[in-house]
């Protein structure tokens, strides 16, 4: 090959990612940072960017289960209420809590339509492989959730063979109170299927902020409030619940105690909100690398004066997270680099 040729980065290099000293790899972010009264407060690259929050969506898909009632019918706790959110890790005790909800339900781990995979937790995918053994749904990170939609559907006698599909009551109670909670309208939204095989819903990263801000400062004047008010109490007094152990969200949530309510979701989001403040931030990392998210979610609280420099500390893995290699050798860096545009 004859003769140079000169690639020219882009100015902006949001999340930058260093093998030793030297840039290797960038990540384009999106970012919007909304309170609940509709106010875009700050952003970085595109706040109305269309995007299927995944997983992020979770506090909202359980909030037509505690306005049905059958947290008390069937007498649900709220750290199984934190599990119904939840993207877990398949540990033990989340394995157990999915059990012991069905059980209250009477029903069996073969009602659960979630699919598998093998759990996030080393120890338990270890000790399935010395088993010889395949994982079963509860292993599943998104098994609480199904359990938490089966418990809706048995306390208003609704189908459970198909609670999965679009058209399906429970699913379409879903749309009506993602739709009001992030002020979106409900025919706008576009839906897919998620990775666990219920319906995902793709809505303007703007809308998704001020979907968590209503869920961090919810009015409690009506179910629909009351019920995303118990919701961010139970996801932030049982966050263990919500992730698992050494995983950013319980980390995150452990460490601002109690202040921020969090749910990342696949392909690169994640969302928080803030009680104190009631504002609500939506990530989206453009190729969909979950890598960044971490490391943009703190740049952004920091960049927001949310949190001290202890709760910092204590997430400095997250924030400027480490690029290692199969030795578990620090061999290089994730940082962000980026500065929001503030509106208000």
């Amino acid at each position: 090959m004859k003769g140079r040729i000169n690639v020219r980065y882009s100015a902006e290099q949001p999340i930058q990612v260093y093998r030793g000293n030297y840039l290797e790899s960038i990540h384009d972010v999106h970012i919007a940072i909304v309170n609940a009264s509709g106010d875009l407060l700050a952003y970085y690259g595109d706040a109305s960017r269309l995007t299927f929050a995944r997983s992020s969506v979770k506090p909202f898909q359980a909030v037509p289960l505690v306005q049905s009632g059958a947290m008390e019918t069937f007498h649900l706790t709220e750290r199984e209420l934190a599990l119904f959110c939840a993207s877990h890790s398949g540990e033990s005790f989340h394995r157990e809590a999915v059990a012991e909800v069905l059980a209250k339900l009477d029903l069996q781990e073969d009602d659960l339509q979630c699919g598998t995979h093998m759990p996030h937790d080393t120890a338990s995918a270890r000790q399935l492989m010395r088993e010889g053994e395949e994982p079963t749904p509860v292993y599943s990170n998104c098994s609480g959730k199904h359990t938490g939609m089966l418990a809706a559907c048995v306390k208003q006698d609704l189908d459970l063979a198909t609670y999965r599909d679009v058209s399906h009551p429970y699913q379409q109670q879903i749309m009506n109170a993602i739709a009001d909670i992030s002020c979106f309208k409900r025919d706008a939204i576009a839906t897919s299927v998620d990775g666990c095989g219920v319906p995902v819903h793709r809505l303007p990263l703007y809308n998704v902020a001020r979907a968590f801000a209503n869920l961090a400062a919810p009015k409690d004047d009506d179910s629909q409030g009351q019920a995303l008010k118990r919701i961010n109490e139970a996801m932030t007094a049982y966050p263990e619940m919500v992730a698992g152990t050494k995983r950013f969200d319980t980390d995150l949530m452990g460490a601002f105690e109690g202040r921020l309510v969090a749910k990342g979701g696949a392909e690169g989001v994640h969302c928080f909100g803030d009680k104190e403040r009631g504002v609500g931030a939506a990530i989206k990392i453009e190729d969909g690398d979950v890598r960044g998210t971490s490391v943009a979610a703190l740049e952004v609280l920091q960049q927001l004066g949310i949190g001290d420099e202890t709760t910092y500390e204590l997430l400095a893995d997250y924030h400027v997270a480490p690029v290692l290699n199969a030795r578990k050798d620090k061999i290089g860096r994730i940082e962000a680099d980026f500065q929001l545009n503030v509106l208000r």
